[in-house]
């Protein structure tokens, strides 16, 4: 409802106003006369529509994701093509004055309103207000995956409030990390136990050894309590953006598209890059030369650290990183082997003593990483993608992780927004596969604003 307020006061404000500055610098008179009123009147009844028509306020997006933000935009460029449309008609410019409002200044006022409203919402989400309360149902270790998924994600919409283990021996509740899940029934009584627990949805956590025709059973029971089914399958860890469904007499189609390593989509992404790069070399350079002129007064060696990193396709490339270690470190990663605390192949100790004074503090607010910029502008990398490793890491992958060098590595990406050295193996490889088979342009501009945001809150960097 107070999206819908303020969707509504903003548009008409924006309107209204274009209107005035139109006619007053000499435009066509839109709204500073009296036939003017209906136009502005007509176009903010267009503006709304459009906002209704494409589910900008679907409670299921609302403080989640980019999808969001996504259709707020394709919404306001509807718009457009409307106005656009009705001036071609009339012959003349009637709507015209109102383009250039719409978008993209009326698409970034709207967004920075829902961002606004985001914010709120996840504070009062951390109190527990405005949840989803939901039961998990599944197998012991899907279930284990799903709360902890959840818990992990300050802006979840939902709140675990119990549990259905299939095949559970008669545990009274589960423990995950620190939070303990109560088992609220069997499989046969979870229409009780959600009227009991005040859920508002299921989530069925992975596949059943009960098969579909539970799920389907379980749907027709649950349409008695309004409540929701959700169904949160191990496909989507990786493919959920390019999943699809499709409907066939009756018969639901679950679509996975290939993903996309070349072509158009990553012509754009370099330009993207290259800009970027050059706009932050040039306006960054004042703290570059600062920052490289504290390294070298703090301990012997030069200002930067030049490291062999495995890019795109397996090829390597030397990584510019300021220097945060005593020049020697190289030579006495030996020694500090048995030290490690990295996950998988990852090397890393919380208090190395290799670290210098201005290198910790480097390290923990990410500026070492700065003069990678340079590598992006060479080709190397890119603003946004995989970690870069190591060829000692790389010579240790198995399987599938190959995979996390399909593309160019990244200054930044999913890993060093989630928590960076903080963890688990198997968590940032899962990470890093999502973002090489799911990347897309929006997608890397939430990315580059929440490590903004992880520069000056630092979790994970040392």
């Amino acid at each position: 409802m107070m999206l819908g307020i303020t969707d509504t006061t903003l548009i008409v404000v924006m309107v209204f106003a274009s209107g005035w500055l139109v006619s007053s610098f000499g435009g066509t008179a839109i709204s500073g006369s009296t036939a003017s009123v209906p136009m502005s009147v007509f176009v903010c009844a267009i503006w709304a529509a459009m906002m209704f028509l494409f589910h900008t306020r679907d409670p299921q997006l609302m403080g989640i994701g980019a999808a969001e933000y996504k259709r707020v935009i394709h919404s306001c460029a509807a718009t457009v093509g409307w106005l656009a449309a009705v001036a071609l008609l009339l012959g003349g410019d009637a709507a015209g004055g109102y383009l250039l409002m719409i978008f993209p200044v009326g698409a970034l006022v709207l967004v920075a309103d829902r961002w606004t409203w985001r914010q709120w919402l996840n504070r009062q989400r951390r109190f527990g207000h405005y949840l989803s309360r939901v039961i998990v149902l599944g197998r012991d270790e899907d279930v284990r995956y799903v709360v902890r998924q959840i818990a992990k994600k300050s802006g979840a919409a939902y709140d675990v409030v119990g549990a259905v283990v299939e095949g559970d021996p008669g545990r009274e509740a589960i423990q995950v990390d620190r939070q303990r899940i109560p088992l609220v029934s069997g499989l046969e009584d979870i229409p009780d136990a959600v009227t009991m627990a005040g859920a508002d949805a299921v989530i069925v956590a992975g596949h059943l050894a009960h098969g579909s025709k539970y799920v389907r059973e379980l749907g027709w029971k649950l349409e008695a309590t309004a409540t929701e089914l959700v169904l949160a399958s191990a496909l989507t860890n990786v493919a959920g953006p390019r999943i699809r469904m499709r409907h066939v007499e009756g018969l639901p189609l679950m679509h996975v598209e290939l993903p996309n390593f070349k072509g158009g989509r990553h012509v754009l992404k370099r330009a993207f890059d290259i800009l970027v790069a050059t706009l932050a070399l040039i306006i960054l350079a004042p703290l570059l030369c600062f920052l490289g002129l504290l390294v070298r007064h703090d301990s012997s060696g030069g200002a930067f650290f030049n490291q062999e990193r495995v890019g795109r396709n397996g090829s390597t490339f030397g990584m510019y990183k300021f220097r945060s270690m005593v020049e020697s470190a190289e030579d006495e990663l030996a020694l500090l082997a048995n030290l490690n605390e990295g996950a998988g192949p990852l090397f890393k100790i919380r208090s190395d003593p290799r670290v210098t004074r201005i290198g910790a503090w480097l390290r923990r607010y990410s500026l070492d990483e700065l003069p990678q910029f340079i590598n992006v502008l060479k080709g190397d990398m890119s603003l946004v993608g995989p970690r870069p490793p190591l060829p000692s890491e790389v010579a240790d992958y198995q399987g599938h992780v190959h995979r996390r060098l399909f593309i160019k590595p990244g200054i930044t990406g999913l890993w060093q927004i989630n928590g960076r050295s903080d963890l688990d193996w198997d968590e940032s490889v899962r990470l890093d596969l999502y973002y090489v088979e799911n990347w897309s342009l929006a997608g890397d501009l939430m990315i580059m604003w929440r490590t903004v945001k992880v520069m000056l809150r630092p979790t994970g960097a040392y």
